[in-house]
């Protein structure tokens, strides 16, 4: 029997994302594998079921589940669904492997062989499979949209009749993937940017992307790529130099995230009242607690005369490209290891073992069991 892989639609209210779309399933199909689908799942990334050619179409979820060889997914599998899957079988997809110590332990239990890709190591040879960095750019380009759409001012320089208006003054905070998107998004709109990272070698790149740097005098530069946690200290340093770029800007966007962690609080609400009448804050960051005091996720606040956006779902806005990027993340991930319709892990190789969260009734991430207490399970 050839390779079974499994695709049940998102259930997640505001997922609109799917973790195949056509040109990818027909990739699955030349190395000798078969694709079964849940009837629709693809209608809210408005890729419809003709567009999927030689796929086999099932109503039922569950049936997907108990015979798929591998299941995809962009939201983690609801516990209903992970109980209906064989043992032994493969579920890989964004898995937030550190909020859920009871799915863990019921993948652990069912005997799943789970890839989070939250876990891929940051290697050169992964950045293919990084769906962390696909959905940080999306993210990055959509909350640069956002603060556009809801600002009360043009974002470029505008001639009319009666003179000139300056372009919006845009604050970044934040010069990862999802912050150099904004940056750019900003930029090609028209906008002057400024942004901040606590990384300083993020400098080059920001003023690449011709930006102005916010030089605060904090460095904070983690492993990973990642910032580490500031000391004290330091955020007070960092905040005290930071608010007077944050009360100067027309639009503020901050996209400071830490995988597995609550997002780091930086905008006070001192800050905030420093800031202009009409100036918007979009916070990326909202759906891990916010990176703004005040943020309400899923929600418009306005605070004095300051609005305050926390969008969630951000990918979701944009779902054709979030899942066409997604869905190539995948299939690079595990296309490697399909031979002859068949998956064939290799468990020597660093990418397949560094994102192994279980397999064989064990956690196989010592880092996620340690977070989640389940060391020696």
């Amino acid at each position: 029997m050839p390779l079974s892989i499994g695709v049940p639609a998102e259930t997640i209210a505001g997922e609109r994302r799917i973790s195949v779309v056509p040109d990818v399933v027909k990739k699955y199909q030349g190395l000798g594998a078969r694709v079964v689908m849940q009837t629709g799942a693809g209608v809210p990334a408005h890729y419809v079921d003709a567009g999927f050619a030689g796929v086999d179409f099932v109503e039922d979820a569950q049936s997907i589940c108990a015979d798929a060889d591998l299941l995809l997914c962009v939201q983690p599998p609801s516990a209903q669904r992970i109980a209906a899957m064989k043992p032994g079988s493969v579920l890989l997809g964004m898995l937030q492997p550190w909020s859920d110590v009871e799915r863990v332990k019921l993948l652990q239990e069912r005997q799943i062989t789970a890839f989070a890709l939250e876990l891929l190591p940051r290697i050169s040879r992964s950045q293919s499979m990084d769906a962390l960095s696909s959905q940080a750019a999306v993210a990055g380009y959509e909350c640069a949209l956002i603060a556009a759409d809801h600002s009360p001012k043009f974002f470029p320089m505008l001639t009319y009749a009666a003179g000139t208006i300056r372009p919006a003054k845009v604050l970044v905070i934040g010069a990862g993937v999802a912050g150099l998107q904004a940056i750019a998004t900003a930029r090609r709109i028209g906008a002057m940017v400024e942004a901040y990272d606590v990384r300083p070698e993020t400098r080059e790149q920001i003023e690449s992307l011709g930006a102005k740097f916010v030089d605060t005098g904090v460095a904070a530069a983690g492993s990973g790529g990642y910032a580490r946690e500031l000391t004290d200290e330091e955020k007070a340093r960092q905040a005290e130099r930071l608010a007077k770029a944050v009360g100067q800007c027309d639009a503020l966007i901050t996209t400071a995230a830490i995988p597995g962690k609550r997002a780091p609080r930086i905008i006070t609400a001192d800050m905030i009242a420093r800031m202009k009448p009409g100036a918007v804050v979009v916070d990326m960051a909202a759906e891990s607690g916010g990176n703004v005091e005040g943020t309400v996720a899923g929600e418009k606040v306005w605070i004095n005369d300051v609005l305050v956006i926390g969008p969630t779902h951000i990918t979701s806005r944009m779902p054709v490209h979030a899942s066409e990027m997604y869905a190539k993340n995948l299939y690079n991930f595990i296309s490697p290891f399909i031979k002859d319709g068949a998956l064939a892990l290799d468990w020597e190789d660093e990418v397949v073992a560094g994102c192994c969260l279980t397999h064989a009734g064990e956690v196989r991430h010592a880092g996620v069991a340690q977070v989640l207490g389940l060391q020696g399970a």
